[in-house]
């Protein structure tokens, strides 16, 4: 057959198709550019906690609803209409670009959950809404043309289109761009979407009259059951992404940029889900049960893992579950003349899951239970393989299909005891897995049952860890606050309590009345604050003042020395109410006076006066993906201003992930500091754990006293400073990530 010529028919409609989806590229390209561009403007005023990120998605869920409900409603307009009104707003919201943060006073503790949304809403609120209706709008207005063909394959270009923004901004556009330049690159790329939009109405300015008679023809209404259904199966992948997101970086696996992938994963599975070849959704889908049933299996694990494999289990999952589910969806498709109303409702499933993750469960929960209550939810709704219906085989009598089914749920409480006992016992992992690859075998042959085989999902959570996760919300060993999942642990073994922040270990306390006063974890008297505040008094005289961002347990308070002033910044009050209940002893026992000032530190150390400190420690690292709004230019700017003249500046370097050091190097130099790395290593068993303190100050000579004062206790230079520094405008941790530590148990 011959190609087909610009001038023929064939050939204006493969050109038009071009310049729809090159639109609907460009649109959602746009749209998952701005939001971690917004994420990281907002970084100096919101910190790094995951739950950021959930409020981040939150808002872009609730946009992208109005968005759709604006489509959805525009639709039903003469297509000429629709464009002018479309190209009007259009026009009028670039009047707020280039996009800067809005402006609001600090939150009050406690209220970040309502402040972090409101604060992004009013920054992106305009462009965004309008952005995001661009996606069904153009879809509809291409099926306007009678030969068009079916739009839905449009909506997988779209998500590719979010993808490609998503990616290119931690790989591409933040390590090369400021945030200014960020900013009007954005703004750019908005008005050749303008411009797009407009070259798309154009070419179906001569269908206007289309639309308004598909509307007036009569349209057969949906069953509220289908809505209901598409509701669901839209809610239940967008409340696992966050979950996941939430599940890993709590329970398995702190790593920086981790919210990216499943999010990617998210957006990848509209594309396969909603492709012209269905082939691919097929096979997914028909897997799900087997991946839902092995993985799914872990999602009530509440200890940390190392190594990769229980994250690549989490991800396959969290895929495996989105496809089968939006293949789903895409299996219950209206007819083009009802897509509007199809991806509103999408739309409000998405955002149903966004509230019920990130506003409803934090407030609930004490851990993250959402994320087994979803993967439960997404068994509920996976589709059934006709395949894996045993009842169906020739021959079979209903009485062996009950002796069948009784014999398999014997094995499967045979295996479960089994899988309990392992885990109880600590037995070889290829038993665990043995016995959790008969459990899926079985699990198969139940899916006709689908309660029989979401209850042997639960059981198997359960035997595979959950029942440890049960136990210690039954204890009341955890809290949860906007910042994240805190675990209270006793160690009778050992006679010491721990705080445990997601997987990051925040302080230990012992019980030995002998040893209770003791600092351990990153505080023993190797380490570069231990050894600060220590001798402390020897050089600064009795009324030294101390700071420290970052609570904890309140360790370093047992450094206090009479006359010392001691000030702890923590900006979550659950943190805060450890130590005041009794559950940390540290400032009770050793500094009763200490004020704590509950806020972001970097906030509440600009209202300081100029050189209130004689040591300042920064340790406000929550985990290993760390907040870098405290690592800029800008955030020592405020830490050299409350410190005072001949004063040492701290810094809790320690991380898995994360080459911290170069960056430090480069501030020092940059201001003419000086600075020395204390890298503490104790002896297995001692009750200390190693880390790496950097000391900075303006004078070397006090650098030199802590060598003096401590001269065991050997100080180095730092190394080579990177070739730029961070600041608010411009900041990437890519460069400085070791991938090497990523793979095998990292140190």
């Amino acid at each position: 057959m011959a190609e087909p010529t610009p001038g023929s028919a064939a050939g204006a409609a493969q050109l038009s198709r071009a310049l729809f989806v090159a639109t609907i590229l460009a649109g959602s390209f746009l749209l998952f550019l701005v939001q971690p561009m917004v994420a990281r403007m907002a970084l100096p005023r919101l910190g790094g906690a995951p739950n950021v990120w959930n409020s981040a998605m939150l808002v872009y869920q609730a946009l992208l609803l109005a968005g759709y409900f604006y489509a959805h409603r525009l639709s039903r307009m003469p297509l000429r209409r629709q464009a002018t009104i479309h190209l009007s707003l259009l026009a009028v919201a670039a009047l707020t670009l280039p996009i800067t943060l809005a402006s609001l006073p600090p939150p009050r503790p406690g209220t970040e959950v309502v402040w972090v949304p409101a604060l992004l809403a009013l920054t992106i609120g305009p462009v965004f809404f309008l952005v995001s209706a661009q996606a069904p709008l153009m879809q509809r207005w291409f099926a306007a043309h009678p030969q068009a063909g079916e739009p839905w394959a449009l909506y997988a270009a779209s998500n590719l289109g979010s993808f490609g923004g998503l990616i290119a901004y931690p790989l591409l556009v933040e390590p090369e761009l400021s945030i200014h330049a960020q900013s009007w690159g954005w703004s750019i790329g908005y008005g050749l979407l303008l411009v797009l939009i407009a070259l798309a109405a154009r070419a179906r300015w001569s269908a206007a009259d289309v639309i308004p008679a598909q509307v007036a023809a009569p349209v057969q209404p949906v069953p509220r059951r289908r809505i209901a259904v598409w509701l669901a199966l839209a809610a239940v992948p967008s409340g696992l992404m966050l979950s996941t997101t939430t599940h890993l970086t709590t329970d398995i696996f702190a790593m920086p940029l981790l919210w990216v992938i499943p999010l990617g994963l998210y957006l990848l599975s509209f594309v396969i889900a909603f492709a012209d070849r269905r082939g691919p959704a097929r096979v997914v889908s028909a897997l799900a049960w087997a991946v839902v049933l092995g993985a799914g299996g872990m999602a009530m694990i509440s200890q940390g893992s190392s190594g990769l494999v229980p994250v690549m289990l989490s991800l396959v999952l969290l895929f495996v579950i989105c496809v089968a589910l939006h293949a789903r969806l895409y299996d219950l498709r209206p007819p083009a003349e009802q897509l509007t109303l199809f991806y509103l409702v999408m739309s409000a499933g998405g955002a149903l899951g966004g509230v019920f993750t990130a506003l409803v469960a934090p407030l609930v929960f004490d851990w993250v239970w959402e994320h087994p209550l979803l993967v439960l939810a997404a068994a509920a709704l996976l589709p059934v393989e006709r395949l894996l219906d045993w009842r169906r085989m020739g021959g079979l009598q209903p009485e062996m299909v009950k002796l069948g089914l009784a014999a398999l749920l014997g094995m499967a409480a045979f295996l479960i005891w089994l899988l309990l006992d392992a885990n109880s016992t600590a037995e070889p992992g290829w038993q665990r897995w043995l016995y959790t690859a008969a459990l899926v075998l079985i699990g198969l042959l139940l899916t006709p049952w689908r309660w029989l085989v979401t209850g042997l999902l639960l059981a198997t959570m359960i035997a595979q860890g959950g029942d440890q996760t049960l136990r210690d919300t039954r204890d009341g060993v955890r809290s949860r606050s906007y910042f994240g999942v805190y675990t209270v642990r006793d160690h009778e073994s050992r006679g010491i309590r721990t705080l445990a922040h997601g997987t990051t270990l925040h302080g230990e306390q012992s019980f030995d009345p002998v040893m209770k006063r003791m600092p351990l974890s990153y505080y023993g008297p190797g380490s570069g604050a231990g050894i600060a505040f220590a001798i402390a008094s020897a050089i600064y005289g009795r009324g030294a003042r101390l700071g420290v961002v970052g609570l904890g347990t309140g360790s370093l308070a047992c450094y206090h020395q009479p006359g010392e002033r001691l000030t702890y910044f923590e900006i979550d009050p659950a943190v805060l109410r450890y130590s005041q209940d009794g559950t940390f002893t540290y400032i009770r026992d050793c500094a009763p006076d200490t004020q704590v000032v509950l806020g972001d530190a970097r906030l509440e150390l600009a209202k300081a006066a100029p050189g209130s400190f004689d040591v300042l420690a920064i340790d406000a690292f929550s985990s290993d993906a760390i907040p870098l709004h405290l690592m800029t230019s800008e955030a020592f700017g405020v830490y050299l201003r409350a410190l005072a003249p001949g004063g040492v500046l701290l810094v809790h370097i320690s991380n898995r992930y994360i080459d911290l050091e170069p960056v430090l190097s480069a501030e020092v130099r940059a201001r003419g500091l000086h600075g020395a790395m204390r890298e503490d290593a104790p002896p297995y068993g001692s009750g200390w754990t190693a880390s790496s303190w950097v000391a900075i100050a303006r004078d070397p000579g006090q650098l030199a006293r802590l060598g003096q004062k401590a001269p065991a206790m050997a100080w180095r230079p730092l190394v080579a400073p990177a070739a730029r520094r961070w600041n608010d405008d411009h900041a990437s941790i890519l460069p400085y990530i070791q991938w090497r530590n990523f793979l095998g148990h990292p140190q």
